[in-house]
């Protein structure tokens, strides 16, 4: 064979070689798929999602559909041909992992941060549509995220109400630490809590904070909470986290404590953080949760107005499916009202 002949293949066979390096190789991105939506309106494993006691509550056989996406994980390796196969897809994105992920991330972690967002979500969610109906409720504090290995580790749970702490009645953020940290280190004490109805007391002794080794601390995250007066609960699959189905809860909630349907028996779709105030904020991942909401029947689809750019450049059919801009609960239901009403109504338009 000729040089040339043997060099053209000795080239060819360090592409190849080097094509199955690359292919194995990983890279610091993170790709987002569409995820599953759920109704609000209906139910998980044979129970409402949302369910009120102590209140009337009304059935709506609509729907009011919270989205989300799959993301890869914080320990998945993505590959050069995954990274393409992502980017080239219009139903799915990619992001820097540093984006996404802090570079101490672990799987453990993401899921624990994620169900510690979930619970201050559906408490904001509460809040929001009590507060949109003019029902009055009290502040609290509540407990979102516990520290493994910690004082409170097996003791306290994310969503316990604080009630009190050594018999000393708990009101604020402020005040729970300033009652704890002042204590020498290794002090036994009694926090009295409110769990799923009912009243727990739990013994527990303090360790040193992380911010002063001769503070007290008991190592837990804590969070503002409220005293509502019936109980709503929202009763969703574990592996739905985050804070971006607030707004749907919120809606939802809203339409199970009044009466008549606030959907008409349509299916609307959104998504969108929202605080106690009923401001809806920006999340992530708009694109993606656009086409699953529209794979599974939407119509209309709520999105918080910081996201509404983004919004348009996704992978839907304007003809099926109309995109509204919220700011507010108040807003939502308007829009939401108006449209049930006229199909073709004007509403508050995404514009770029």
């Amino acid at each position: 064979m000729k040089r040339r002949t043997w060099a053209g293949l000795l080239a060819v066979v360090l592409v190849l070689g080097l094509s199955v390096v690359a292919a194995r190789e990983s890279v610091p991105y993170v790709t987002f798929a569409p995820g599953p939506t759920v109704n609000v309106l209906g139910k998980f494993e044979d129970k409402s999602i949302v369910t009120v006691s102590g209140h009337k509550a009304y059935k709506d056989d609509g729907g009011l559909r919270l989205v989300t996406v799959i993301p890869s994980g914080p320990d998945q390796k993505i590959s050069i041909p995954q990274l393409v196969s992502a980017w080239v897809d219009p139903d799915r994105d990619v992001y820097p992992y540093q984006a996404i992920y802090p570079k101490t991330a672990t799987r453990d972690s993401v899921r624990e941060e994620s169900s510690a967002q979930m619970v201050s979500s559906k408490d904001s969610a509460v809040a929001a549509a009590l507060r949109a109906l003019d029902i009055p409720f009290k502040t609290a504090v509540k407990i979102s995220e516990v520290t493994k290995g910690g004082p409170a580790d097996g003791k306290l749970k994310a969503g316990d109400q604080v009630l009190s702490v050594n018999g000393r009645e708990v009101t604020g953020l402020e005040q729970l630490t300033g009652i704890i940290r002042p204590l020498p280190v290794g002090t036994d004490i009694k926090v009295k809590v409110r769990r799923n109805g009912k009243v727990v007391e739990e013994e527990m002794t303090t360790a040193a904070a992380p911010d002063d080794k001769s503070a007290s601390a008991v190592q837990v995250a804590i969070a503002p909470g409220f005293e509502f007066p019936f109980d709503v609960k929202l009763n969703i699959s574990q592996n739905i986290g985050g804070p971006s189905g607030g707004l749907m809860f919120a809606l939802g909630i809203y339409d199970v404590l009044t009466p008549g349907s606030l959907t008409d028996g349509k299916v609307i779709a959104g998504t969108g953080e929202i605080d106690a105030d009923g401001n809806v904020l920006p999340i992530g991942g708009i694109q993606q949760k656009l086409v699953g909401a529209q794979d599974d029947g939407a119509e209309l689809f709520l999105v918080p107005a910081d996201n509404c750019a983004e919004a348009l450049g996704g992978n839907y059919d304007p003809d099926k499916m109309r995109l509204v801009k919220v700011s507010t609960i108040e807003q939502g239901l308007d829009e939401v009202q108006a449209w049930v009403k006229n199909p073709d109504a004007k509403l508050a338009r995404c514009t770029r």
